[in-house]
């Protein structure tokens, strides 16, 4: 007896390679619930309509012979997922425990430190800026009548502007790691609606992901402390930890994920458009050294429900 399919396809990969090895699976779109049946594609088999349809195939014997569904429309999500690439192998990703507490503050600290430079080019690009320097420059040339000393003059407000964007991001992680990292245990894993996690290489761990109902948008939930060490980048780990985000968040209702990102931090913000966020908004940080350096916020968007529709 056959079963008429609406079918919807995700397929959720981990490297380039077309095709890849793993399992097709069946899900309900309206409970979501995984169906008993599923398929294994290997390396030179490709995900066509043909494969598609025996799946179903398959899907709809078995319903009929367990007597569950008898000539019904059954809404079926198709997911294909393919194990982890060689990058990934030995890594275990886990619930945050007490002894993590130094090793994340650690991964957060370095990570953040490392757009000191970036942020300083973003400040040095800013039209006041240039204004600034130009006309000290201008002013210390007319009145010495030499140019060392406007060079100098330039020189030391280059500095003191390194200085202070170091400044900036000192204290804003101090004051991450007073608001949350200090409290991981109390902030993110005594809310069945919020979790932390880290990734682990060898037993060491490598990279940490939170997520907590979001404040700016009711309803949602936010991914935060997304970080990984520079030695094990470009291992897909971090698009691991934001699918465990997407996922616990679907389990638990919610229909989006929203994260805010820097101006400066590019990388990041590819990552997550890969992964498929959408960038909402761009605005700027409500403190006045950020409004004068128009240092601005992007808020990205994971709809969750997308894939239901």
């Amino acid at each position: 007896m056959s079963v008429n399919a609406d079918v919807r396809t995700t397929i959720n990969r981990t490297d380039n390679c077309s095709p890849p090895t793993g399992f097709i699976f069946l899900r309900d779109v309206s409970t979501s619930a995984l169906l008993p049946e599923c398929c294994l594609l290997r390396r030179t088999s490709r995900l066509t309509h043909t494969a598609l349809h025996h799946v179903i195939g398959s899907f709809s014997q078995t319903a009929s012979e367990d007597g569950h569904i008898e000539d019904a429309t059954v809404p079926i999500l198709i997911q294909f997922r393919v194990p982890p690439t060689s990058a990934m192998a030995g890594i275990t990703i886990r619930r945050f425990e007490e002894d993590d507490k130094e090793t994340v503050k650690e991964i957060f600290t370095m990570g953040m430190s490392e757009h000191v430079p970036s942020s300083f080019m973003h400040l040095l690009k800013q039209p006041l800026t240039q204004m600034i320097l130009m006309v000290t420059f201008c002013a210390l040339l007319a009145s010495s009548k030499s140019v060392l000393l406007p060079v100098v003059g330039v020189t030391l407000l280059l500095a003191g502007a390194k200085q202070l964007v170091g400044y900036l991001f000192n204290s804003y992680i101090d004051t991450s790691l007073r608001k949350d990292l200090d409290h991981i245990q109390e902030t993110y894993l005594e809310n069945k609606d919020s979790c932390f996690w880290v990734a682990e290489s060898d037993g060491r761990v490598v990279a940490t992901v939170a997520c907590l109902p979001a404040e700016r948008e009711p309803g949602c939930m936010e991914l935060k402390r997304l970080s990984v060490r520079r030695t094990h980048r470009r291992m897909g780990i971090a698009k691991a930890l934001s699918r465990t985000v997407a996922d616990f968040s679907r389990e638990r209702g919610f229909p989006a994920v929203v994260l805010y990102t820097s101006v400066v931090q590019t990388d990041a913000q590819r990552l997550y458009e890969n992964v498929g966020y959408t960038r909402v908004r761009e605005f700027v940080i409500p403190e006045p050294i950020a409004k004068i350096t128009n240092f601005t916020l992007i808020e990205f968007k994971l709809d969750l429900l997308q894939g239901r529709k």
